[in-house]
């Protein structure tokens, strides 16, 4: 199923969640580090593994913690062929001095906010979609 390539549409229908619980960005020099927790994602770097993680998992693993994040996902079912989603809501972050990282999934964008932002990052991108004709 191919997903929603209009900006227009993509930005109207992107319905914001901010998902529960705190997540940490973590870099592992071994995946067997992990002793078989399941990150909710990764990416193998040329410095070592990146992978996200529960703030609850990397305190069990004893992993260090430098950024702890709010995790929201935009409902739409995005094209990854799709072009300006992740400029319109990371503009419209930055325009709030919020700061972004996106990871796009084959269904959904996934935006990692300082946690303390997460609440203000959801009103910020409702209040897009809202204003999007």
């Amino acid at each position: 199923m191919a997903g929603e390539t209009s900006l227009s549409t993509l930005i109207r229908s992107m319905t914001p969640v901010l998902n529960e619980g705190a997540y940490v960005f973590c870099s592992l020099s071994d995946a067997a580090q992990l002793q078989g927790v399941q990150p909710l994602g990764s990416f193998q770097e040329r410095e070592g593994l990146s992978v996200i993680l529960s703030r609850q998992q990397a305190e069990q693993l004893q992993l260090e913690i430098g950024y702890v994040a709010a995790w929201l996902t935009l409902e739409v079912h995005s094209a990854l062929a799709a072009v300006g989603l992740t400029a319109a809501v990371a503009g419209a972050l930055a325009n709030a001095g919020i700061s972004c990282n996106v990871i796009a999934g084959y269904y959904h964008d996934h935006l990692f906010v300082a946690y303390t932002d997460g609440p203000r990052a959801l009103a910020i991108l409702q209040q897009l979609a809202n204003a999007t004709e």
